[in-house]
């Protein structure tokens, strides 16, 4: 069990960005690696135009890549933002704007996951009006999900470097999971389980996998503290994933962490061979 036993995807917005996007899915294949994942790659537009998305799916077929997780607009990452569908005007229409064009996307490439950042706390808005566009958004998203044949994802991220966002825990985020999938009644949202996330949080990652690997849609790794490549911190990741393996994940594990100084394709040096 243990790393050998999992499939590993690299997420390309934080691996390989040294280089252009069109050129990061065939260094990908190059470092061995047939599985990608994206957070959404034009950051200043939800609606990119055709031409940009045609010539992605190209650099993905070309590569022989498969892509297997991407973020529906969550507006500047990395940077200030942590998803835009719960920020009410603009950056909530720019998410609705998004929903399709990203479902669709991911149709065309055979992509079965999309994430959906939850967005900051907006000063001056009561917390319970963003809750419910917040909600209207994702069932909005999970819909689109569903017609092509995808799950919704729902992440929690860490509270000391998103301190505005209110999905900064494990229970936080499966509470959402579980109301959208009471509205929808389609059941197809599930958790984003972030090892690093939740590390960051403080939370028991041993309880957190066995209280909801059977919710968990999507798996994705960095060690603590650094957010490195395993062997760089101190999280017992292969440990941690051997747990994930047993409790019934099967799905694929995202490699979402900072390659340091060196190049990307020197990054992988933990990896079984």
């Amino acid at each position: 069990m243990g790393y050998t036993d999992q499939r590993f995807d690299v997420n390309l917005s934080i691996l390989f960005t040294e280089l252009p996007l069109l050129e990061r899915p065939a260094a990908a294949a190059a470092a061995g690696f047939s599985a990608v994942e994206l957070w959404w790659p034009w950051i200043e537009t939800p609606t990119p135009p055709q031409g940009e998305l045609d010539a992605l799916k190209k650099a993905l077929d070309d590569a022989g890549t498969q892509l297997v997780g991407l973020n529906f607009y969550a507006g500047k990452l990395p940077g200030p933002d942590r998803g835009a569908l719960s920020v009410p005007g603009e950056e909530s229409d720019r998410f609705r704007a998004n929903i399709d064009i990203a479902a669709d996307f991911a149709a065309s490439v055979g992509c079965k996951a999309l994430n959906a950042l939850y967005g900051n706390r907006v000063e001056g808005v009561d917390p319970a009006v963003q809750d419910e566009l917040a909600l209207e958004n994702l069932t909005v998203a999970a819909r689109a999900a569903d017609r092509v044949g995808a799950i919704l994802l729902i992440e929690a991220l860490n509270k000391p470097e998103s301190p505005l966002c209110p999905l900064v825990s494990a229970p936080a985020a499966i509470d959402v999971v579980n109301k959208v999938n009471a509205l929808t009644g389609l059941g197809n949202a599930k958790f984003l389980l972030d090892l690093y996330h939740l590390s960051m949080n403080g939370e028991d990652l041993n309880e957190v996998i066995d209280t909801y690997a059977a919710q968990t849609g999507h798996v994705q790794i960095a060690d603590n503290p650094g957010r490195g490549a395993p062997g760089t911190g101190a999280l017992p990741l292969e440990d941690l994933l051997d747990r994930l393996s047993k409790a019934g994940y099967d799905g694929w594990v995202g490699l979402e962490y900072k390659p340091g100084d060196r190049p990307s394709a020197e990054a992988f040096g933990w990896l079984p061979n």
